[in-house]
């Protein structure tokens, strides 16, 4: 395939991406806002999140082998077809239903977003693997940009749905991002050029279980890393800062919406922004693969002391003080900061453990432990900020993070 022709593929598959994940980031602040003034206990937030990553599991287990069998321009297309329903569905909600029944409803809805979420995402970064040039680092460079990209636009996608929720509702909110992702979807695969895998009708299904070494560490260590990230990410700061920026009124509502939706998109830019220069900050260019995994070993220890340290500063007993509220904002910044240079470092690395071959059903194994590792930190950010508020969510995205640690101390270069 011609570099011209490469370039028009990846610009394609990194729009269709970009769009999908402006939805899911607005959809998630959405429905855990919504839900949130409602009383829903935070336990009960987390379990409307939890179907959302059990699908992720089960769907990156599988697409990897669906794209290998039928192609990566398939998985991409089902994959923004599913949101649309998704976003279709949830409209649907009722407020007369019972607290069950809504429960219910939702954690099916934010699972067909999650089969869709995942569906794309193993499409867009299989699809880096195949097109991105081998010389200079330009994997890295390629697979940094479209990750670093996609959070930034999640970010927005917070910030959208909080605003969204605030001022028009929910439902007209999910109905007219339903139509924007329709029209794209129709676009992106009108336009879609040539050059993407169209699959092989002789995979197998058992190929997706990795046998090689250094895959499965870094699938383990990847598991710890965003349990660790979301064990306070999706429940605990949220309603933290809900609790101590909402007034009970509902202009006090309204401005709580806001910031932190405000704060959650300027997290996941962050994020994203540092993902994307990673390879310029790693000097990715100049240094062999050992260099990096080198790398992906010091970055997670160094990340372990920043949610250990807020974890001592959110316990001392001086209440929600202004001080503290400086202090998570600062620290969980500098947190997103280290966290973007270890994902970065990640998402390389499985494209360069894998092989051309099976890229798909690398990818496709290694998102499913980023699943996996989503659950676990979704159950635990509604558990542990009821049983022992924000310090017990640091502190045990500290311990995570540790395991995560031991996950990367065990690649080869």
């Amino acid at each position: 395939m011609t570099p011209p022709r490469a370039g028009a593929a990846y610009a394609a598959v990194t729009a269709a991406y970009w769009a999908f994940m402006l939805t899911d980031g607005a959809l998630r602040m959405l429905v855990l806002l919504h839900f949130h003034t409602l009383g829903f206990s935070p336990v009960q937030l987390a379990y409307l999140f939890v179907l959302y990553e059990i699908a992720g599991v089960v769907t990156n287990l599988s697409a990897g082998w669906i794209a290998a069998r039928f192609g990566l321009t398939t998985t991409l297309y089902a994959g923004l077809a599913l949101q649309v329903a998704a976003l279709v569905a949830l409209a649907q909600l009722n407020p007369s239903w019972a607290v069950t029944t809504s429960v219910i409803f939702v954690m099916a809805v934010q699972g067909a977003s999650g089969v869709a979420k995942d569906l794309s995402k193993m499409s867009a970064k299989s699809a880096v693997k195949v097109l991105a040039p081998a010389q200079d680092g330009g994997l890295f460079r390629w697979v940094a940009v479209l990750t670093g990209s996609k959070n930034a636009v999640k970010g927005l996608g917070f910030l959208l749905g909080a605003v969204l929720l605030g001022s028009v509702g929910l439902k007209p909110a999910v109905l007219g991002m339903a139509a924007v992702l329709a029209v794209i979807l129709v676009v992106i695969a009108r336009t879609m050029p040539p050059g993407l895998p169209q699959g092989r009708k002789d995979a197998k299904f058992r190929e997706v279980l990795s046998k090689d070494r250094n895959i499965n560490w870094l699938s383990f260590a990847r598991v710890f890393l965003f349990a660790a990230r979301d064990v306070w990410f999706v429940v605990g700061i949220p309603v933290y800062f809900y609790a101590v920026l909402s007034d009970g009124t509902d202009a006090g509502n309204r401005a709580a919406f806001f910031t932190i939706g405000s704060f959650m998109a300027l997290w996941i830019i962050l994020y994203g922004g540092v993902q994307a220069a990673a390879p310029a900050l790693l000097r990715a260019k100049h240094r062999p693969l050992g260099a990096l995994v080198r790398d992906a070993r010091r970055g997670a220890v160094a990340l372990c002391t920043v949610p250990a340290a807020l974890a001592v500063a959110s316990a001392l007993p001086m209440g929600p003080a202004p001080w503290l509220t400086v202090c998570l904002v600062g620290g969980l910044l500098a947190f997103g900061a280290l966290f973007a240079i270890n994902s970065a470092l990640h998402s390389y690395l499985i494209l360069a453990f894998s092989t051309k071959d099976r890229v798909t059903m690398d990818v496709g194994f290694y998102y499913m432990a980023n699943a996996a590792g989503r659950l676990v930190g979704t159950v635990l950010s509604g558990v542990t900020y009821q049983l022992g508020g924000l310090p017990l969510c640091l502190g045990t995205a500290a311990g995570l993070i540790a395991l995560s640690a031991f996950g990367a101390s065990r690649l080869r270069s």
